[in-house]
């Protein structure tokens, strides 16, 4: 019996072939960078470089051991510039373009979804090329999840972008939100209508099924008799959005203008307020004490940057808040709430945090290694050092003297791939 144990010759040549056809692992790309300085996210180093090997960010120092260790490596050579972690926008809107294009209910109500998307594509690869590799974008604005499918579009590399957080359709109050045609008429909203315990719980739920990274809700808005800015959900219902969120380990964003609408969200626990136009010492130190960062987005009613003419008291009124958040030591999160204006000019908003107060050091910060924190992402991005991923942008000049040097993109890395 023992001649029946041994492979028919067939069988055992079929069996080599097929262990000579699988293919071997291929060894990482290793990739050697050197500028003339590194920003590593907290410090700045003159005279490093950076090794990437695959996707991942395997060395930086001095170039000098760098270079003797590393034979064989595909260098980058980018003399007069700085080397930073990928940028970060954590106000984006990817499915609306620029309000001085067309308004901002023409695009929610006349702009078809194919149109918004096939627009969509051009703002994620125009986003990147200026040096942002991380966005996190919040509300489609009538979209609905095409966010969430954009961000698989990137990840599938079917279209070049940055990495996207998704907050899919956004969360209103009913009646509060926008467009509005005749009464008579029940039109499309921009943003998904909910309201009390089992509305808000189940719209909550929904949207994270259906794919958000963050929940963003409107804590306030445009309504009622006046055209001010008042508080749409109570405390209750922010509360109750915000843990039923946390159940599924999904932060929560709120647009609040208002100080009281700041007030109830920052005691509701969510993460980040948007804008903040109208807050008080008060209401700041309240963020502060919550650790509840504050992502301004200066640069959002402005057509271009900085703006041409006087400053408006609306403008005035946003750098006394943003002078204010400062004092109060709450934690700024760099977004520009780009689609209101034109896509790639996103470094603006960090040209603003500037003017309006910061350091360029700590407006660089708030795009890095403090909005990887406040992403939740720390152990990802934001910073350059061994083991995060290869997010990695020079810019010619010394954007930490410079602001406006985040304007002049020489190299762009994203997951160790080069897209410029």
């Amino acid at each position: 019996m023992r001649h029946l144990l041994r492979p028919a010759p067939a069988v055992l040549f079929a069996s080599i072939v097929a262990a000579a056809q699988v293919p071997r692992a291929q060894p990482a790309t290793v990739t050697l960078i050197r500028p003339a300085r590194v920003f590593d996210g907290d410090t700045m180093h003159s005279g490093w470089s950076v090794r990437v090997r695959g996707d991942r960010i395997d060395a930086a120092g001095p170039a000098e051991s760098l270079t003797s260790a590393t034979p064989g490596a595909r260098v980058v050579d980018l003399p007069g510039t700085t080397l930073l972690p990928g940028l970060v926008d954590g106000h984006s809107h990817l499915l609306l373009h620029a309000y001085s294009e067309t308004s901002w209910v023409d695009q929610v109500s006349r702009e078809g979804f194919a149109l918004r998307v096939a627009r969509a594509t051009n703002h994620l690869k125009a986003t990147l090329l200026a040096g942002f590799t991380t966005i996190r974008d919040l509300g489609t604005e009538g979209a609905g999840y095409a966010d969430v499918e954009l961000k698989h579009a990137v990840e599938q590399n079917i279209v070049p972008g940055p990495r996207v957080l998704a907050s899919t359709r956004a969360i209103v109050a009913t009646g509060t939100y926008q467009p509005k045609f005749i009464a008579e008429w029940t039109v499309p909203q921009g943003a998904e209508e909910a309201d009390g315990v089992d509305s808000l719980t189940r719209v909550v739920r929904d949207q994270i099924g259906k794919g958000a990274d963050w929940i963003k809700l409107y804590a306030d808005y445009r309504w009622g008799p006046s055209a001010e800015s008042k508080p749409t959900f109570s405390l209750e219902e922010l509360k109750l959005a915000v843990e039923i969120a946390k159940s599924a380990g999904v932060p929560v964003a709120v647009h609040a203008n208002t100080a009281e609408a700041m007030r109830r969200a920052t005691l509701a626990g969510v993460e980040t307020i948007e804008h903040g136009g109208e807050g008080t010492p008060d209401v700041f130190k309240l963020m502060a004490e919550h650790h509840v960062a504050l992502c301004p987005t200066i640069t959002a009613a402005t057509t271009t940057w900085p703006p041409s003419g006087p400053e408006t008291a609306a403008q005035r009124r946003k750098r006394e808040s943003v002078r204010a958040a400062l004092d109060a030591g709450v934690t700024i999160l760099n977004g520009s709430d780009v689609g209101t204006f034109p896509h790639g000019d996103n470094a603006r908003e960090l040209e603003a945090l500037v003017a309006y107060g910061m350091t360029p050091v700590a407006a660089i910060k708030s795009a890095t290694s403090v909005a990887a924190r406040v992403l939740h992402m720390d152990n990802q991005i934001g910073r350059i050092q061994p083991g995060l991923l290869a997010d990695l942008v020079a810019f010619e000049g010394d954007p930490t003297q410079e602001i406006a040097a985040l304007r002049r993109v020489k190299f762009v890395m994203k997951n160790g791939v080069i897209y410029r």
